[in-house]
Protein backbone atom coordinates (compact mmCIF):
# COMPACT_ATOMS: atom_id res chain seq x y z
CA UNK A 1 0.00 0.00 0.00
CA UNK A 2 1.32 3.42 -0.96
CA UNK A 3 0.26 7.00 -0.42
CA UNK A 4 0.18 8.12 -4.06
CA UNK A 5 0.99 6.98 -7.58
CA UNK A 6 4.51 8.48 -7.50
CA UNK A 7 5.35 6.11 -4.64
CA UNK A 8 3.93 3.21 -6.65
CA UNK A 9 6.17 4.09 -9.58
CA UNK A 10 9.22 4.30 -7.29
CA UNK A 11 8.53 0.80 -5.95
CA UNK A 12 7.92 -0.55 -9.44
CA UNK A 13 11.36 0.65 -10.53
CA UNK A 14 12.96 -1.70 -7.97
CA UNK A 15 11.41 -4.75 -9.68
CA UNK A 16 11.35 -6.43 -6.24
CA UNK A 17 7.63 -6.40 -5.47
CA UNK A 18 5.38 -8.69 -7.51
CA UNK A 19 2.05 -8.08 -5.78
CA UNK A 20 -0.97 -5.82 -6.07
CA UNK A 21 -0.89 -2.18 -5.02
CA UNK A 22 -3.44 -0.05 -3.22
CA UNK A 23 -3.10 3.74 -3.47
CA UNK A 24 -4.48 5.64 -0.47
CA UNK A 25 -4.55 9.05 -2.10
CA UNK A 26 -2.67 10.77 0.72
CA UNK A 27 -1.81 10.49 4.39
CA UNK A 28 -3.81 11.20 7.54
CA UNK A 29 -2.96 14.74 8.64
CA UNK A 30 -5.25 16.38 11.21
CA UNK A 31 -3.22 19.62 10.96
CA UNK A 32 -4.09 19.80 7.26
CA UNK A 33 -7.67 18.64 7.77
CA UNK A 34 -7.11 15.22 6.15
CA UNK A 35 -8.99 12.46 7.95
CA UNK A 36 -9.13 8.71 7.18
CA UNK A 37 -12.56 9.22 5.60
CA UNK A 38 -10.97 11.40 2.92
CA UNK A 39 -8.61 8.60 1.85
CA UNK A 40 -9.12 5.19 0.24
CA UNK A 41 -9.00 3.38 3.61
CA UNK A 42 -12.44 1.75 3.61
CA UNK A 43 -11.88 0.30 0.14
CA UNK A 44 -8.57 -1.17 1.37
CA UNK A 45 -10.25 -2.81 4.35
CA UNK A 46 -12.96 -4.25 2.06
CA UNK A 47 -10.31 -5.64 -0.32
CA UNK A 48 -8.35 -7.27 2.47
CA UNK A 49 -11.48 -8.67 4.13
CA UNK A 50 -12.94 -9.97 0.85
CA UNK A 51 -9.84 -11.48 -0.75
CA UNK A 52 -7.29 -13.95 0.60
CA UNK A 53 -4.40 -11.53 0.99
CA UNK A 54 -1.37 -12.97 2.81
CA UNK A 55 0.28 -9.67 3.74
CA UNK A 56 -0.15 -5.94 3.38
CA UNK A 57 3.11 -4.02 3.15
CA UNK A 58 2.82 -0.39 4.20
CA UNK A 59 5.19 1.70 2.08
CA UNK A 60 4.55 5.16 3.47
CA UNK A 61 6.77 8.18 3.95
CA UNK A 62 8.75 8.16 7.23
CA UNK A 63 7.04 11.21 8.74
CA UNK A 64 4.56 11.94 11.51
CA UNK A 65 1.74 11.67 8.97
CA UNK A 66 3.16 8.43 7.56
CA UNK A 67 3.55 6.94 11.04
CA UNK A 68 0.02 8.01 12.03
CA UNK A 69 -1.45 6.54 8.86
CA UNK A 70 0.53 3.30 9.25
CA UNK A 71 -0.59 2.80 12.85
CA UNK A 72 -4.21 3.52 11.97
CA UNK A 73 -4.28 1.16 8.99
CA UNK A 74 -2.35 -1.59 10.77
CA UNK A 75 -4.96 -1.54 13.53
CA UNK A 76 -7.75 -1.95 10.99
CA UNK A 77 -6.07 -4.74 8.98
CA UNK A 78 -4.46 -6.92 11.66
CA UNK A 79 -7.67 -8.92 12.25
CA UNK A 80 -7.59 -9.98 8.58
CA UNK A 81 -3.96 -10.43 7.54
CA UNK A 82 -0.29 -9.90 8.34
CA UNK A 83 0.74 -6.23 8.21
CA UNK A 84 4.34 -5.06 7.77
CA UNK A 85 6.09 -1.81 6.99
CA UNK A 86 9.11 -1.14 4.82
CA UNK A 87 12.40 -0.58 6.65
CA UNK A 88 14.05 2.79 7.04
CA UNK A 89 17.69 3.54 6.85
CA UNK A 90 20.53 5.21 5.08
CA UNK A 91 20.70 5.78 1.35
CA UNK A 92 23.32 3.76 -0.49
CA UNK A 93 26.52 5.75 -0.84
CA UNK A 94 25.82 8.15 2.03
CA UNK A 95 28.22 8.90 4.86
CA UNK A 96 27.22 8.09 8.46
CA UNK A 97 28.62 11.35 9.76
CA UNK A 98 26.02 13.31 7.74
CA UNK A 99 23.00 11.25 8.78
CA UNK A 100 20.57 12.69 11.31
CA UNK A 101 19.80 10.93 14.61
CA UNK A 102 16.32 9.78 13.61
CA UNK A 103 17.58 8.14 10.42
CA UNK A 104 20.41 6.40 12.28
CA UNK A 105 18.02 5.24 15.04
CA UNK A 106 15.61 3.77 12.50
CA UNK A 107 18.46 2.13 10.62
CA UNK A 108 19.56 0.43 13.85
CA UNK A 109 16.00 -0.64 14.67
CA UNK A 110 15.55 -2.16 11.20
CA UNK A 111 18.85 -4.04 11.17
CA UNK A 112 19.04 -7.62 9.89
CA UNK A 113 21.37 -10.52 10.58
CA UNK A 114 24.20 -11.02 8.09
CA UNK A 115 23.52 -13.98 5.84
Amino acid sequence: MVSDSRDLLALERTREYKGIYHVLGGLISPMDGISPEMLQVSSLVKRVDGESIEEVILALTPSIEGDTTSLYIAGLLKPFTKVSRIAYGLPVGSELEYADEVTLSRALEGRRAME
